[in-house]
């Protein structure tokens, strides 16, 4: 038999080989590093995305995806999905993208091959028009690869970016984030952290140490409770992953895929003409008597269910998530239970950052006003009041979205205006009869407007009480800005869920024609 007779040799088995290539990037690096991983109380890639994704929705992109760096013993350390596990799946049957560091591969430090992956699936996300949700749980750049990792970082936040008001964007801090990588998060929506497992810092503790001496720990310097509580980094704080990727599930359910669409009308039991006569008991008619707001707001919405945003941070000024009549609806409301409901820093940048979200993903604006005022005080001033409250101001103006105010009881000067006032473009401006618009509280007023009469008169204190309750009488009744046309109603208390229903469903097709230009310049 000639060479040319010979028969030909069994053609490889391609199907089995690339099944077995799958199975070694699905199972990871080794037993071992998964053991690490859980002994750390830390789920592994797969395992997060399991959780957050519909069962077996996952579709996985790149997996054999592996470096070309050299040196320092990279050429003989290729592992698949070079620590990143990129893809796309589907929450309540919508489409989602995802990627998750695998701290198992290289402590999941960004390299070339690993923000290319990365740049991919955000590049898809865009172009699908679907939310992005990135598991975060890395040791930062690789070191190995140098500048081409930092680079691979510059991608990210252009991206992050190029996405913003386009598609939601979530982080959720499973791990260690320091360094530039902690400007990813930064830049995107919403920020979920787990306690005790999840750190985000510019620089860890052992350089704080060496420059300023101060001895501090990675979770006291930046935990959970330190960016839910003190930085406003993170809008949500959890103790485990499954509770913390559970209300990532809820938040994506009441969020639109794109700023094209209107978040997912979900059907309710409860009438949108429900009354809502308890109001009356839970809001004081004492406007010097505190109460919580957010029992307002679960007296109004659906079912008494609202998704509370930046709960621990700013705590005088409330921001949720909501639905009136199956629709969804963002609520921001001064908070009278803390600092008197007052406006200060922070409570102007949580508002305006929420109010701008809102804006940007078609999400109708309710805003609960009970506002003594801006904060005053040296700290306030030196720390720029004017320049942050500028940014909520800034923000309610530039909002097209169905915009209503229904002012509770005290509104007054400045933060009266700014907390969506009918004068800065409130679509319908409403109030309860027990409401007191005024540029200042009656007793204040009175003492600037009378303060010859007072300090003339032989008995000051009871001429200070006559021109307070003739300031009240004239100026301060519930009637004065509804006749001058700054409030369009003034409603009973008991009828509030179904009037915002009602104004809600009329306002839904509103459409604002913009102003051609560039982009506006707000305050930062």
């Amino acid at each position: 038999m000639t060479i040319t007779d010979a028969p030909p040799a069994p053609a490889p088995d391609r199907t089995a080989e690339l099944a077995a290539l799958k199975a070694q990037a699905v199972a990871g690096p080794d037993e071992r590093a998964t053991e690490r991983q859980h002994a750390k109380g830390k789920l592994t890639a797969r395992e997060r995305i399991g959780l957050l994704l519909d069962e077996g929705s996952f579709h996985e992109i790149e997996a054999l995806r592996r470096h070309r760096a050299t040196g320092f013993g990279l050429e003989n350390k290729k592992p698949y999905t070079d620590g990143v596990v990129t893809g796309w799946g589907t929450v309540d049957g919508r489409t989602v993208f995802v990627f998750a560091h695998d701290f198992r591969i290289f402590g999941g430090a960004l390299g070339e091959a690993h923000a290319e992956k990365i740049h991919k699936v955000m590049d898809l996300a865009l172009a699908a028009g679907a939310p992005l949700v990135s598991h975060n749980d890395g040791a930062g750049a690789r070191i190995q690869e140098g500048v081409s990792a930092l680079a691979g970082y510059g991608g990210i936040f252009q991206r992050n970016t190029r996405a913003s008001g386009v598609i939601p964007q979530i982080s959720v801090m499973l791990g260690p984030c320091a360094g530039g990588a902690a400007y990813s998060p930064a830049l995107t929506d919403f920020v979920f952290m787990v306690r005790d497992t999840s750190q985000m810092f510019i620089t860890g503790p052992d350089v704080v140490r060496a420059v300023t001496g101060e001895e501090i720990t990675q979770n006291g310097l930046g935990g959970a409770d330190v960016h839910a509580a003190l930085s406003g980094v993170a809008a949500f704080a959890h103790e485990d992953e499954p509770t913390c990727l559970e209300d990532v599930r809820h938040l994506l359910s009441l969020l639109p895929a794109n700023n094209r669409e209107t978040p997912p009308r979900e059907p309710t039991g409860d009438p949108a003409a429900r009354r809502t006569d308890a109001l009356s008991t839970i809001v004081p008619a004492n406007p010097q008597q505190a109460y919580d707001i957010r029992k307002v707001i679960e007296e109004v919405v659906d079912d008494g269910d609202y998704f509370e945003v930046h709960p621990a941070w700013a705590t005088n000024v409330v921001c949720a998530l909501a639905r009136i009549d199956g629709h969804v609806t963002a609520f921001v409301a001064n908070q009278p239970a803390s600092l008197a409901g007052v406006l200060d820093i922070h409570a102007s940048e949580k508002a305006a950052r929420f109010v701008q979200f809102c804006d940007a993903f078609n999400i109708p604006l309710v805003t609960l006003v009970d506002v003594p005022g801006f904060l005053p005080g040296v700290d306030q001033e030196h720390g720029g009041i004017i320049r942050h409250g500028a940014k909520l101001l800034y923000a309610y103006c530039n909002a097209t979205v169905p915009r209503i105010s229904l002012v509770l009881r005290k509104a007054y000067g400045g933060a009266y205006i700014v907390m969506d006032s009918r004068s800065i473009g409130a679509d319908l401006a409403l109030a309860w009869p027990t409401n007191e618009i005024a540029v200042m509280g009656a007793e204040g007023a009175a003492n600037v407007i009378f303060r010859r009469e007072i300090a003339a008169a032989a008995d000051p204190d009871a001429m200070r009480a006559q021109k307070i309750t003739e300031y009240t009488t004239e100026l301060m009744h519930p009637y004065y800005a509804a006749e001058r046309g700054l409030v369009d109603d003034v409603i009973d208390p008991g009828e509030t869920r179904s009037v915002l229903a009602d104004a809600l469903a009329m306002l839904r097709p509103k459409y604002a024609d913009l102003p051609s230009r560039k982009h506006g310049n707000p305050p930062v």
